[in-house]
C-alpha cells in the first residue's frame, strides 16, 4: 500500500552558485558517504547535487515528516546501480522513521534538463 508520494524540483544554477560560494563544504553537508565518493568523480557537480537535494526533499515529503527531530540530509543516500538506476538507502533518524512507519519499499526517479533537476519518490508499506 502506498503511504506517501513526494516530489521536489531544484534550480541547478542555484546549486552552482552555492558550490561556488561554499565549495565542497556544501556537498559534505548534503551528501551521505557513498554519495560523497561518487561526487568526487562526476563531471557536473551542480546537477549531481541538485538531483540529490531534490531526492532528499522528496523523501521527507513522502514520509510526511519534513526534516525535523534530528533528521539530516546525509541520513538519506541515493545510490546508483551499475546501470544508473537510483535506489534509496537510509540511516540515522530517517532510518528510524522508515522503520516506525513500516516502509517496505521505496521508489525514486530522478531527472534533470537544462536548468532544473526533479525527484519523485513513492513510499510503500
Amino acid at each position: 500500500m502506498i503511504i506517501g508520494i513526494g516530489t521536489d524540483i531544484v534550480h541547478i544554477p542555484r546549486m552552482a552558485r552555492l558550490l561556488e560560494k561554499h565549495g565542497d563544504k556544501i556537498a559534505k553537508r548534503l551528501l551521505a558517504q557513498q554519495e560523497w565518493q561518487q561526487f568526487q568523480t562526476i563531471h557536473n557537480p551542480a546537477a549531481f547535487l541538485a538531483k540529490r537535494f531534490a531526492a532528499k526533499e522528496a523523501v521527507v515529503k513522502a514520509l510526511g515528516t519534513g526534516f525535523r527531530d534530528g533528521m539530516r540530509l546525509s541520513d538519506i543516500a541515493v545510490i546508483s546501480s551499475s546501470l544508473g538506476q537510483p535506489t534509496l538507502a537510509f540511516s540515522g533518524k530517517v532510518a528510524q522513521t522508515v522503520q516506525q512507519l513500516q516502509i517496505s519499499h521505496s521508489y525514486i526517479s530522478l531527472s534533470d534538463e537544462a536548468a532544473y533537476a526533479i525527484a519523485y519518490v513513492i513510499m510503500e508499506q
